[in-house]
C-alpha cells in the first residue's frame, strides 16, 4: 500500500547518507524492551482483557431509576468520575431496596419485594453478545420460598429474542445458582434481567456473566493477541490506583471480595482482580510480572506481606494463605517497584522527597527480608518532569540545571539518599499529539512524529548528567526503566510513525535503558465486547519485537543530515532536545542478530515522498538478497478496527542484494534484513 501523497516541503534535504559501523556496538537488547503497563482505571481492564460482562456486579451502587443517579465526584486532577452501566429496577421506584442487614458481600445487596403475577426485579442493559456464542453465568440469591425467580438474557424486541432460566426455590440462606445462554443473534445492546413473581421477597448479589471460552476470567481473544506483542514483562496492577488499594482485600473467592471505591480515578472497583488474577494473566501472556507496591496509603509491612504472598514458601504465613487460595507454588516475582509517582501532587499519599526516601528505604529492607533475590526499582522523576502544578514549560537541559539536587529531582534523591536499596530507577513520560496548523504538510507530519521520541532523548541526556555526578551508577550497574509512557491520540498510521521513532530512540540507549512499559497493554488493540484486532500501535510492537528483539546488538549509525530544531513548536511539556539519527528527515537504527549473521536496518520515513538513503558499511559485509518488512497504510489517518479491512498492515517481501542504498516508501516504517559476516 502507498499512503496518500501531499505536497513535499522544499525545506527537506535531498541527498541523505548514512554509515553503519559494526565496530561500535551497544549492549544487547534485553527481553524487557517492549513491556506493557496495565492499570484498572475504571472499566479499562474490565472492558478489554477481563472477561466479566456486567458492571457493578456486587451492587456497590443502589438500584434506582436514572433520575436518582448521583454523579461520582471528580478526582484530584479534576477529571470527571468514571460512570458505569447501571442496574435499573423493573417495576416502579421502590420495588428494589438495598438491604444492609443481610448483605452477601460489601455493604448492601438488592432485595426485591414481589407482587403476585407481576414481574419485579432489576436489569442491566448495553451488553454486547455474539450469535451462537455460549455465555456462562452465576449469581447468589436468598429469599422467601414463595418467590419464583428467573434470569433472562434478552438480545432483541421479539419474543424469541431471549432465553430464560428458572432458579431453584430460595430460602433464608445465600446459595449459588449457575446458568448459561446462547443468543441466536448478535446485539451490542443486550440486557440481562432478574425477575420474580409470587409472594415475599428475594435478594441477589455477586452476579457474573462471561463468555464460556474465558481463561480463568480473562478474555481468550484479547489475551491471545497480547501474546503477539513480545512484551517480556507486564507492570501491574497500577498506577495511581495502587496508592488507594489494599491488596489483602482482593484475595480469596472473588464473589466474597467487597467492592471498593478508587479515589485516585473516582471509580468503583468490584475487587475481582487481585494478585492471583494478575499473576494468572502474566502466565497466560507468557511474560514476567513486574509488581508495584502501594507506597501511598500503604506501609512497609503490607509490602513485605505481599512479597511473601507471591514469593514465599507454602510454610510461611502468607505463602500458606496463597496455597489455601489454590496456588501452592510461589510465583517467583523478580521485579518490584516501590510506589507509583509519589512525587506527584495528584498522587494519594503524596509526600516530600526527604520523607519518601525514608519510606523507600524501610520498604526495601522489609521486602528484601522476605526475598533477598528480588530486583527493586525506585520511583524516580527527573527535573524535566517536575514543576509546580500550573507551570507550563518546554524544558531544555539548560533550563533544568538548577533543579538537580533539589525537591524537583526525585531521581537524584534516590541516588543521594537510598543508594543500595534499589537496582533500577523508573521514569514515566506522556506526550500529547498536538496539531501544527501553520506547518507545511511534510513538516507537520515530521514534527508530530518526532515529538514523543524527544521525551526519551531528554531522559537519556539527563541520565548522562547523573552518571557524571554519581559514578557508581556504572560500577553498580544501575539501570533505567521507562515503565509508563504514551503519546495521546488515536491509533493511526500517523501515530505508528511516532511510536516507531520512540522505539528507535530507546534502542539507542541499551547500555542503561533496560526496561520499558507502554501505557497500556490494552491500548495496543481495538477492542469491542465481542472482538479484537491489533491496532497500529500494536503493529509497531509486533514489528520491532520480532526484528529488534532480545539479543539484538544495536550498531552505531551516523549521517550527513542532523535533526534540526522544530520550526513549528506548539503547546508545552515538550523537551527541547533533538532525538533521532543524523539522517533527517529519515530516522535510522541498525543492529546485528545475536549470532552476528543478520544485519537489520530500520528506517522511519515520516514524509509524503519516497526517500532514498545512501548507506556505507564499516566492519561488516553483506551477501545475497534480503528481506523487507514494510508497515504502512492507505492514508496517514488509516486505522485498524474490529470488523473492518485493516487500514495499516505489515507486508513482507524479498529485496535485491544490498547496493549501498535503501529506498523507503512514503509514510512508512521499513525493516531490512541481510545475511552478514564481519
Amino acid at each position: 500500500m502507498v499512503a496518500n501523497a501531499s505536497p513535499a516541503s522544499a525545506d527537506l534535504p535531498g541527498k541523505v547518507t548514512a554509515t553503519i559501523d559494526a565496530g561500535k556496538r551497544a549492549a544487547p537488547v534485553t527481553p524487557y524492551a517492549y513491556g506493557m503497563f496495565i492499570e484498572p482505571i475504571g472499566s479499562l481492564v474490565a472492558r478489554t482483557l477481563w472477561a466479566e460482562m456486567l458492571d457493578d456486579r456486587k451492587f456497590y451502587f443502589p438500584v434506582v431509576s436514572a433520575a436518582q443517579d448521583k454523579p461520582p465526584p471528580p478526582n484530584a486532577e479534576g477529571r470527571p468520575g468514571v460512570t458505569y452501566r447501571k442496574w435499573r429496577p423493573i417495576g416502579e421506584d421502590g420495588v428494589v431496596v438495598m438491604d444492609r442487614n443481610h448483605a452477601f458481600v460489601g455493604a448492601q445487596s438488592p432485595s426485591v419485594m414481589l407482587d403476585g403475577s407481576t414481574p419485579r426485579g432489576l436489569r442491566q442493559s448495553g451488553i454486547g453478545v455474539a450469535a451462537g456464542k455460549t455465555y456462562l453465568g452465576h449469581l447468589w440469591f436468598s429469599g422467601d420460598p414463595g418467590a419464583k425467580v428467573q434470569v433472562s438474557l434478552v438480545w432483541g424486541p421479539g419474543v424469541r429474542d431471549r432465553q430464560t432460566v428458572s432458579l431453584p426455590t430460595p430460602d433464608a440462606d445465600w446459595r449459588r445458582a449457575d446458568f448459561s445462554f446462547e443468543p441466536t443473534a448478535s446485539d451490542s445492546e443486550a440486557r440481562i434481567e432478574i425477575t420474580g413473581t409470587g409472594t415475599g421477597h428475594f435478594r441477589i448479589d455477586a452476579i457474573s456473566l462471561m463468555p464460556s471460552d474465558n481463561i480463568d476470567g480473562w478474555r481468550a481473544d484479547t489475551t491471545a493477541i497480547a501474546r503477539s506483542l513480545n512484551s517480556g514483562f507486564w507492570r501491574l496492577p497500577g498506577g495511581n490506583f495502587l496508592s488507594d488499594w489494599d491488596w489483602h482485600e482482593a484475595i480469596g473467592p472473588r464473589d466474597r471480595r467487597a467492592p471498593m471505591f478508587d479515589h485516585a480515578w473516582s471509580a468503583m472497583q468490584p475487587n475481582d482482580l487481585g494478585m492471583d488474577e494478575w499473576m494468572e494473566l502474566t502466565r497466560i501472556l507468557g511474560v514476567q510480572p513486574y509488581v508495584t507496591v502501594n507506597a501511598g496509603l500503604g506501609d512497609a509491612n503490607s509490602a513485605a506481606e505481599e512479597v511473601q504472598y507471591l514469593n514465599g514458601s507454602p510454610s510461611s504465613e502468607w505463602g500458606a494463605k496463597r496455597a489455601a487460595n489454590g496456588h501452592p507454588q510461589p510465583y517467583g516475582v523478580k521485579f518490584w517497584n516501590i510506589g507509583n509517582e509519589p512525587y506527584g501532587w495528584w498522587q494519594i499519599g503524596k509526600t516530600s522527597l526527604d520523607y519518601f526516601m525514608i519510606k523507600h528505604n524501610r520498604f526495601a529492607a522489609a521486602m528484601r527480608a522476605q526475598d533477598p533475590s528480588i530486583v527493586l526499582i525506585g520511583s524516580g522523576a527527573m527535573p524535566d518532569q517536575l514543576k509546580p502544578r500550573d507551570a507550563k514549560e518546554n524544558p531544555s537541559l539548560a533550563s533544568i540545571q538548577h533543579k538537580f539536587g533539589t525537591e524537583q529531582d526525585w531521581t537524584g534523591g534516590l541516588f543521594e539518599k537510598a543508594w543500595g536499596n534499589f537496582s533500577g530507577v523508573s521514569e514515566h513520560w506522556y506526550d500529547r499529539a498536538e496539531e501544527r496548523p501553520n506547518a507545511p504538510p511534510d513538516l507537520e507530519l515530521i514534527e508530530y512524529a518526532r515529538s514523543p521520541s524527544n521525551q526519551v532523548r531528554m531522559k537519556a541526556d539527563e541520565w548522562q548528567i547523573y552518571r557524571e555526578r554519581f559514578p557508581k551508577i556504572d560500577t553498580d550497574h544501575i539501570f533505567l526503566s521507562i515503565d509508563e509512557y504514551a503519546y495521546f491520540g488515536p491509533a493511526t498510521l500517523k501515530s505508528a510513525l511516532a511510536y516507531s521513532m520512540v522505539m528507535q530512540e530507546m534502542l539507542r540507549h541499551t547500555d542503561f535503558l533496560k526496561m520499558s512499559a507502554f501505557t497500556t497493554g490494552a491500548s495496543t488493540m481495538d477492542i469491542t465486547p465481542t472482538g479484537a484486532v491489533l491496532n497500529t500501535t500494536g503493529l509497531v510492537f509486533k514489528l520491532y519485537g520480532e526484528h529488534f528483539g532480545a539479543g539484538t546488538v544495536p550498531l552505531a549509525v551516523t549521517g550527513n543530515s542532523p535533526q534540526p530544531d522544530p520550526k513549528y513548536s506548539v503547546g508545552y511539556d515538550h523537551p527541547q532536545v533533538k532525538a533521532g539519527s543524523a539522517t533527517y528527515p529519515l530516522d535510522m537504527i541498525a543492529g546485528l542478530s545475536g549470532d552476528g549473521r543478520t544485519l537489520k536496518i530500520a528506517v522511519v520515513n515520516p514524509t509524503y515522498e519516497k526517500r532514498r538513503v545512501s548507506v556505507q558499511l564499516s566492519g561488516i559485509s553483506l551477501h545475497g538478497k534480503g528481506l523487507r518488512w514494510l508497515l504502512t497504510g492507505t492514508s496517514i489517518d488509516a486505522a485498524n478496527k474490529v470488523g473492518e479491512t485493516s487500514g495499516v498492515t505489515i507486508q513482507k517481501q524479498q529485496v535485491q542484494a544490498f547496493d549501498n542504498a535503501l529506498e523507503v516508501p512514503p509514510t512508512s516504517v521499513a525493516i531490512f534484513e541481510f545475511s552478514s559476516s564481519s
